[in-house]
């Protein structure tokens, strides 16, 4: 366990968030207010301590069971409205400045949401998060790893309707069986439109999945990949171009990808050389938050403050924040940790 000072200056630690996912983010109380409007046609419950209940998956199958039907939920503009804002809120509390918030248009469009509709309601969410919250959110469109219409309409609403919080294009959902490479034309497109590629990829399969992503995808980052340890080659390579890999280490134990946060491939991913960022991935679905999660690298790497801020520092170099952005999160990183050197924060 890391020391209560240490817990403390991470509370408090500027940060950026890379690899949270729009529906994964929102806190017990948001799902379940969302259920009480549907109780009786939902099987989600709608009193918090019973979604808490809800969130304990069996495997990586049960947790995309459960979380498809927290998507369900969202079935009108006013209730994807209320998640944004409410994930800017829970997002700002833990001292997260900025965040690239997953959003997979395709659930939505499959609820009978126009693609205009989506992006304005978004759009207007996120403002509105920033004005309350100060919290800078921008979006990540991602394929939900099915080919055909499901891809194709994903691309569309990217290209066509642009929201101009959009930054990157994605690829989420199952990866056994799922090739990579399905979906090179979908990147290909959203790349000559300048959006940045960040795809799920050796999550719970094996290093290939994530050389596919590299290669077929033009990956600048990679979701997860944890499984890159597998193959020195791979590792030399992510460390040499720089590919970060935006890990979720208590995620990778909730779905199985790891059996526990003792064997998860963090330090050896690190002592590597490959760059990497912590995040949370679907949150209170897995009982966690930034903070933890911060604590969690802090007790497998041996960090101590100046550790874990250049952990932040990373996440905010990696990040696709604009260069005045980056430039003021990191003086705000820097400021912190001056403000708090004199205190034994190991």
């Amino acid at each position: 366990m890391i020391s209560p000072e240490l817990t403390r200056f991470i509370a408090g630690l500027p940060k950026a968030e890379l690899h949270v996912h729009h529906v994964g983010a929102a806190s017990p109380h948001i799902v379940a207010d969302l259920a009480a409007r549907y109780e009786g046609s939902t099987p989600v419950p709608a009193d918090p301590a019973l979604v808490e209940k809800f969130y304990d998956f069996r495997d990586f199958a049960h947790f995309l069971q459960v979380y498809l039907q927290v998507v369900d939920l969202i079935r009108k503009p006013e209730d994807l409205w209320t998640l944004i804002h409410g994930v800017g809120g829970d997002l700002a509390a833990q001292q997260v400045r900025y965040a690239e918030v997953t959003v997979t248009p395709h659930s939505h469009l499959a609820r009978g949401f126009a693609p205009e509709e989506i992006c304005e309601v978004i759009e207007d969410a996120r403002r509105r998060a920033e004005t309350d919250f100060g919290t800078v959110l921008r979006w990540c469109f991602d394929i939900p790893g099915i080919p055909g219409p499901p891809a194709d309409e994903t691309l569309s609403i990217a290209l066509d309707q642009r929201p101009d919080g959009l930054v990157s294009f994605g690829l989420g959902g199952a990866e056994a069986g799922v090739p990579r490479a399905w979906f090179a034309p979908h990147f290909a497109a959203a790349r000559a439109a300048g959006l940045r590629s960040v795809p799920h990829a050796g999550e719970v399969t094996d290093a290939q999945c994530v050389w596919d992503a590299i290669r077929d995808l033009g990956a600048e980052r990679i979701e997860h990949g944890i499984h890159s340890v597998q193959d020195p080659a791979l590792l030399e390579h992510l460390a040499e171009h720089n590919i970060t890999l935006d890990v979720c280490p208590t995620s990778n134990v909730r779905t199985g990808a790891v059996p526990d946060l003792a064997e998860h491939p963090l330090p050896a991913l690190v002592a590597a050389g490959v760059p990497v960022t912590v995040n949370t991935d679907d949150p209170p679905m897995f009982g966690t938050d930034l903070n933890r999660e911060y604590a969690v690298a802090a007790e497998l790497l041996s960090l101590d403050a100046d550790g874990v801020a250049d952990l932040a520092r990373t996440a905010v170099r990696a990040s696709f924040f604009d260069a005045a952005g980056k430039r003021a999160l990191l003086r705000d990183i820097d400021a912190y940790v001056a403000q708090n050197s004199s205190a034994p924060l190991t």
